[in-house]
Order: C-alpha cells, then sequence, then structure tokens
C-alpha cells in the first residue's frame, strides 16, 4: 500500500501551510525568478506550485513521484518516475532540490546514494533541503497502536540523521513548525485514508479500533504543532 493522501485534504494540503511553508524556503534559501527547483517526492507539487506563481519562476519547477494524481498542480512539470531513474536521465543543474517527508521510506543506502546525486546536481549555491518529522517531542494526535509504531518511525528518523551528519558534517538543521486547528471528525477521515505511513501497515480492524480510542479520548477540534526538522546541505 503506497502513501497517497499525506497531502490530500490534510492541513498540508492548506493555502496557509503552503504559504507559511514557502515562507520558510524563502528565509533561508536566495531564491529568485531564474531559479530552477527539483522536488523528489512532490505528491500532488501544489507548494512549488504556489512558489512558482509566487516568485514568478521563468522555468516550472520539476516534481518527481512514483504516483501520477489527476490533481496535481499545473504550475509544475511533473514526471512519473523514481530518483533513480531520473538521475540517470537528466542533466539540468538545481538551485534547490527539495525532499520532504520522503526520506523515511527510504533504505539508509538508498538515502547516501540519493544524497550524492543530489548534490552532483547542485548549481554553484545551489542546496538540499530534507525535512521530516521532528523526533523530539512529536505532537501529531494519534491512538495507541498508532503511537506505538510512530514512536518507532520516529526512532528510524533519528537514526537518519545522525547517518547523515556522520558523512555530511557541514549540515545545517533548521525547524518549522506549523500551528494546526483542524477538526476531530475531519482528522478521522485523515486516520480512515492512512495519510501516513505509520498507518499503512494496519489492518483494517486494527484502524476501526483505534478510530474508537481515538474519538473517545480527543475533543472535537484539535489543536498541535506539526514540527518538522530541515537538514540543509550545500554543494
Amino acid at each position: 500500500m503506497s502513501l497517497k493522501n499525506w497531502d490530500n485534504k490534510t492541513w498540508i494540503s492548506s493555502k496557509k501551510y503552503i504559504q507559511s511553508f514557502n515562507s520558510f524556503l524563502l528565509k533561508h534559501t536566495k531564491l529568485h525568478r531564474k531559479s530552477l527547483i527539483l522536488d523528489i517526492g512532490c505528491g500532488r507539487g501544489k507548494i512549488l506550485g504556489s512558489l512558482s506563481t509566487r516568485l514568478k519562476l521563468k522555468n516550472k519547477p520539476i516534481g518527481i513521484d512514483i504516483e501520477a494524481f489527476e490533481d496535481r498542480d499545473k504550475r509544475i512539470y511533473f514526471k512519473k518516475i523514481d530518483a533513480t531513474r531520473y538521475f540517470k536521465k537528466n542533466k539540468k543543474k538545481f538551485d534547490l532540490i527539495l525532499i520532504k517527508q520522503t526520506i523515511h521510506l527510504l533504505e539508509f543506502k538508498e538515502i547516501k546514494e540519493l544524497i550524492f546525486n543530489c548534490k552532483n546536481m547542485l548549481n554553484q549555491n545551489g542546496k538540499i533541503f530534507i525535512l521530516t518529522l521532528d523526533t523530539l517531542n512529536n505532537k501529531i494526535p494519534t491512538f495507541s497502536l498508532m503511537k506505538k509504531k510512530l514512536n518507532m518511525s520516529l526512532k528510524r528518523d533519528e537514526k537518519i540523521i545522525k547517518f547523515i551528519a556522520s558523512f555530511y558534517p557541514k549540515i545545517k538543521k533548521k525547524k518549522f513548525v506549523f500551528n494546526v486547528k483542524i477538526s476531530k471528525k475531519n482528522y478521522v477521515e485523515m486516520i480512515k485514508k492512512r495519510y501516513i505511513s505509520t498507518l499503512l501497515g494496519l489492518k483494517s480492524y486494527e484502524i476501526v479500533k483505534g478510530i474508537d480510542e481515538f474519538n473517545k479520548e480527543y475533543k472535537k477540534i484539535l489543536y498541535f504543532d506539526d514540527k518538522l526538522v530541515c537538514l540543509i546541505l550545500e554543494k
């Protein structure tokens, strides 16, 4: 089962989130109208589509993903391809390569190869942004089994961060925090659609049981911080 709903009708697909995230990107880069941008694991591409409009980019950002969504953003140039195959064909250099909340889906060997290839695709002052869930004091609402799976995933994420730092010691770390307000009803719908990778391996009855537990524990409106760690690598 693949992860298809992480950016579909969630706070991540909201206009407010997209504007906030793009402001974060612009704060830590020197992007301009002529910048070339690649998004690895772009999903529906709404973030870079919005950024393209904001910067009035001369060249459409390129987004690659193994899923081809019908409702993907038309402001990006989309390729249904995995990163390894794309690297073999691509000859362009980029000012920003974005890898947002997908690095944890790879094996350690694949992660090292991915970063090596990305570095070779950077322009002189280009940067790689790798974003993953903040492994400390994470506030994502969960039910008990979901929390157990999430904690296991976060421990692996921590190992990934240390692994990247081991062969790239000059790495910079930043935090992106978004204040989420969402109805319990809408969040439960997200759980049903398995919006986060920790839910992918759960059986249907475990989801149903978890939702029942979730409904009893949480109030009608949920407030929490969506926290991401951003690893910034330069050429």
